[in-house]
């Protein structure tokens, strides 16, 4: 059985469309941030627990810290750790449940004087279309978490 997180994927480039977002790097990114009013150790306790897992990986994701560790959704989302540092980010591998591709999601975050900024950063998407997508997606994760947080 081929390995669902083997990278393979192709970059489609049209020389006249919006670029925004296109990296000579990862391909296709996106990124969405806010400053939330909770502690750094606040929002990554939350971040890290299973509650918070779902909503931004998706329900059933259990995340081990050791770099190439596997986890799935019960939507079928396949994932492995790529990195994880104490109150600073969490890297993943992610192949969504019907996608033919694997991305990278980071979600990173920064102390802004007692406040924390959080972003969700998505890189090796296939197109401008996907882009779109992937950009509303993170921004309902993120409502999601911001409502979720307050509730704790």
């Amino acid at each position: 059985m081929p390995d669902p997180l083997k990278r393979s994927v192709r970059v489609d480039m049209d020389p006249v469309a919006d670029t925004t977002g296109l990296s000579k790097d990862v391909g296709w990114t996106v990124g969405v941030s806010k400053t939330l009013p909770y502690t750094i150790e606040t929002v990554w306790a939350f971040l890290t627990s299973p509650a918070g897992i779902a909503i931004w990986l998706g329900p059933g994701a259990v995340l081990n810290r050791a770099k190439g560790s596997r986890f799935q959704t019960t939507a079928g989302a396949v994932g492995d750790m790529r990195s994880y540092r104490d109150l600073d980010r969490v890297r993943v591998s992610l192949r969504p449940a019907g996608w033919d591709h694997v991305t990278t999601v980071q979600v990173a975050l920064q102390d802004k004087q007692g406040q924390t900024m959080i972003r969700f950063h998505q890189e090796w998407l296939v197109d401008a279309a996907e882009r779109g997508r992937q950009r509303q997606h993170w921004t309902d994760v993120l409502a999601a978490f911001t409502a979720a947080i307050a509730k704790r």
